[in-house]
């Protein structure tokens, strides 16, 4: 009999739109993934519309999102949605970095399913607390900002490294100590003890971008801070805003010459 593929059954947990079962199943997924045959050869085709996702929250533009105080209950509930709503569509960026792209290394895969489950951790974690708070997710409007980067990059798996990880997933590197201070000040040590798991993770995560980056430059006879650049303004992508977590970004394997160039 053969071995369910790997990469089929990352999209298919894609195309889930419940985010509680997404996540419980792509970490079952991750624990399992020995039963499974990653064939990286093989070319999926998509169901219709992705990423699976439930009906709220409300997609927004971000200007639209408002700014909430983290010193009123709501207002902290809002934040932390707000990141649990990123940390949803990382689960979705990871699964899909894992199905999508063909004829890379079984290791890329491998990498890409330990995202897809921490990041489920991330989100689980804070769905959780917020039901604490007397919420949930769905309560407050989101943006898709960083899904509609992963739609620009789907036919790129070189811009796709490029962009999401070690650009959009980086920022977060930089904003997680500011907002793990706001809430120590708001009185919330269960979120800035959340944060710190996620902190923890995301230079993981960034670390692997950065890994399977400059392993396709090299492949491709490129030089990785030079195309960097190239490919950030094909993509449109945001420029990162100090202040930079230096030490965070060393090591997740960042160079000490885009670091500077950062600065």
């Amino acid at each position: 009999m053969t071995p369910i593929s790997l990469r089929q059954r990352a999209l298919e947990l894609l195309c889930i739109n419940d985010p509680t079962q997404k996540a419980q199943l792509t970490r079952e997924l991750f624990q399992s993934m020995s039963l499974f045959n990653i064939d990286p050869t093989t070319r999926l085709i998509a169901c219709a519309e992705l990423p699976g996702r439930p009906a709220l929250p409300r997609l927004v533009s971000p200007k639209d999102v408002p700014t909430r105080s983290a010193f009123t209950l709501e207002g902290r509930a809002a934040l932390l949605h707000a990141i649990a709503h990123i940390e949803f569509n990382a689960i979705n960026l990871a699964l899909d970095a894992t199905w999508r792209f063909a004829d890379m290394p079984v290791n890329y895969y491998c990498d890409w399913m330990r995202v897809a489950s921490e990041e489920s951790l991330h989100f689980t974690l804070l769905r959780e607390h917020l039901l604490s708070l007397g919420f949930a997710y769905g309560d407050f409007d989101a943006h898709d900002g960083l899904w509609l980067m992963t739609q620009r990059t789907a036919h790129n798996v070189l811009a796709r490294m490029a962009l999401v990880p070690r650009t959009l997933e980086a920022r977060g590197l930089d904003a997680t100590p500011p907002l793990q201070a706001k809430f120590a000040k708001a009185g919330d040590p269960r979120a800035v003890e959340i944060l710190g798991v996620i902190l923890r993770d995301e230079v993981g995560h960034v670390a692997i971008g950065n890994h399977w980056y400059r392993w396709l430059c090299e492949r491709e006879g490129l030089d990785p801070v030079a195309h960097y650049a190239v490919l950030a303004q094909q993509h449109d992508a945001p420029r990162s805003r100090p202040p930079y977590n230096v030490e965070a970004r060393l090591a997740a394997g960042f160079s000490e010459d885009e670091i500077a160039r950062l600065v």
